[in-house]
């Protein structure tokens, strides 16, 4: 197995999709040449062409309308959006098109589509550049959210993702994009959408997290256990729309205490639906307010206050000790 970063990870996917199936096609700013902002697409352009490579106009709504139609009439387009802050452009296209189109038409005509946006802050950027709305994506019904947290499982999620019959929203967190490497395996592989993954098994208490918040969550877990603190549980979201509640639920009935981590602003986060998930299902085997760790409810500060307001291993820390400690 090659030990691949996210980019590399991300990239085979993509070229395996389009080796396998020549309905399979990219669009997007800057992706054929240029190779992307992020070089995700490098060498792609040059194997399959400008018919499967497409540079699109700066038109968010374009690029996303346009594979709207390009899945209706039988390709699997993938577009990509630079930046996940400029997809509130596209915002009324997979809102009121792709969503919805399945329903609209009774199933007989499906949208299987998948737009990937690289998301998050840590890496330096402007506002526009560094927001995290997964949960703006994630309230729309008929629209499956995707958010993948280390390369083996980027690589899997996203081919599952141009697999699946209907649209999809693949959210890479660019500050994971070559933060580390990871082996993966030769052969393809896909993994479900709709699941979690146990990513630390423990007793005392679950954190659930997502994303690039991952490694800070794993490390924190960490350091409570070698310091004999307590055994933590970490669950790796991975899916936010259809969300995978019964994991989440049967963590917490097991170890009685949680702790929600995300990058996104608290007001109205995913944290609070999933503490609401887990009060509905499992309330009474709480030994503890479900604590959420979140960025503050600011637009995305600049470089010199960026590093404070981003969820890292300290802070998580400290919400896991709080909440053993309640």
């Amino acid at each position: 197995m090659a030990k691949l970063n996210m980019v590399q990870a991300i990239n085979l996917a993509l070229k395996e999709a389009m080796t396998e199936d020549p309905k399979v096609v990219l669009l997007g700013e800057d992706i054929g040449p240029d190779e992307g902002v992020f070089r995700v697409t490098a060498g792609l352009w040059k194997e399959f062409g400008d018919t499967r490579v497409m540079d699109t106009p700066l038109a968010e709504s374009a690029i996303v309308g346009t594979a709207i139609g390009m899945a209706i009439a039988g390709l699997r387009p993938v577009a990509e959006i630079q930046f996940s802050g400029f997809a509130m452009l596209a915002l009324p296209q997979l809102e009121g098109n792709a969503s919805r189109y399945r329903s609209r038409t009774q199933g007989r005509h499906a949208v299987p589509m998948v737009v990937r946006m690289p998301y998050g802050g840590g890496v330096r950027a402007l506002e526009h550049h560094s927001e995290s709305k997964e949960t703006i994506f994630g309230q729309i019904p008929g629209l499956k959210v995707v958010i993948p947290s280390s390369p083996r499982n980027a690589r899997a999620l996203l081919r599952s993702a141009i697999l699946d019959p209907d649209p999809v929203v693949f959210m890479e967190p660019k500050h994971s994009y070559r933060a580390f490497k990871e082996e993966v395996p030769d052969a393809p592989e896909t993994m479900p959408i709709g699941e979690a993954r146990i990513a630390r098994e423990g007793t005392d208490i679950t954190l659930v997290a997502w994303g690039a918040v991952m490694p800070s969550a794993l490390g924190a877990a960490q350091a409570l256990s070698e310091s004999g603190r307590a055994s933590v549980e970490v669950i790796d979201l991975m899916t936010v729309n259809p969300m995978d509640g019964d994991t989440i639920v049967a963590s917490v009935t097991k170890t009685g205490r949680c702790v929600v981590a995300q990058e996104a602003p608290r007001h109205l986060g995913l944290a609070s639906e999933i503490i609401a998930r887990i009060n509905d299902e499992a309330l009474m085997y709480l030994e503890a307010p479900v604590n959420r760790l979140t960025h503050y409810d600011i637009v995305t500060p600049y470089f010199g206050r960026e590093k404070a307001y981003l969820p890292d291993a300290r802070r998580i820390e400290e919400a896991l000790i709080e909440t053993l400690d309640f």
